[in-house]
């Protein structure tokens, strides 16, 4: 299960949640536009663009069976990276953390990849936001045994729960967001558990399962 919270996935629970179909592109030397017309579908724009886009707010109301190439260097990378190594990817966040661990059958043993983000450098940083995130599936999943890190991603999301919305927008990408007029992002992925989507991974392409 691939976690980025601000805002890969917070993205494709929306966008499935509306029939929508997101493929994952990770910048490769085709260019997403070649990409985009090999796969029959539509690019998603920049997020100041005004488009649909990696902004979660821009994927609201996009219509049932649009089929849309997001670039992302964390969480679209991640993705297409774990469905090389995994016979199951599934796109988690904190609207659909519920739904995710319910979902997930017990006795098998779930992978949990917290994006993280990037300085500006391109180097990779914490994201706590990522951290809650797979610490609320983590705290959903059915009778478990978890290791010392699931163990602490879910005490983590347990502590920061009753103020979830506050630390999301205080957090250091949930202010880079608000900084450049996207805090409505930033709401929309601190809304625990609104989601029912169960987002999954088929040849290249998650869809609502």
């Amino acid at each position: 299960m691939v976690v980025d919270v601000l805002s890969f996935t917070t993205a494709v629970d929306i966008a499935t949640s509306s029939g929508a179909t997101i493929i994952p592109y990770s910048f490769h030397e085709d260019g997403p536009a070649s990409f985009a017309a090999e796969q029959k579908a539509v690019l998603a724009g920049s997020r100041d663009g005004g488009g649909l886009s990696l902004s979660p707010a821009s994927l609201i109301g996009i219509d049932p069976g649009t089929r849309l190439v997001l670039p992302s260097p964390n969480g679209a990378a991640l993705s297409l990276l774990a469905e090389s190594v995994y016979p199951t990817v599934v796109a988690g966040c904190l609207r659909n953390a519920g739904a995710i661990g319910g979902g997930l059958g017990s006795g098998q043993t779930i992978t949990v990849i917290a994006a993280g983000e990037r300085w500006s450098d391109g180097s990779l940083r914490p994201a706590i936001e990522d951290l809650f995130g797979a610490g609320a599936v983590i705290a959903s999943l059915p009778a478990k045994s978890l290791s010392p890190e699931a163990q602490m991603a879910a005490s983590a999301f347990r502590a920061a729960e009753p103020r979830l919305g506050e630390t999301l927008r205080d957090s250091m990408s949930g202010r880079e967001l608000t900084n450049r007029g996207f805090a409505a992002d930033v709401e929309l992925a601190a809304d625990l558990n609104a989601s029912s989507t169960f987002p999954l991974m088929i040849q290249g392409a998650y869809s609502s399962s």
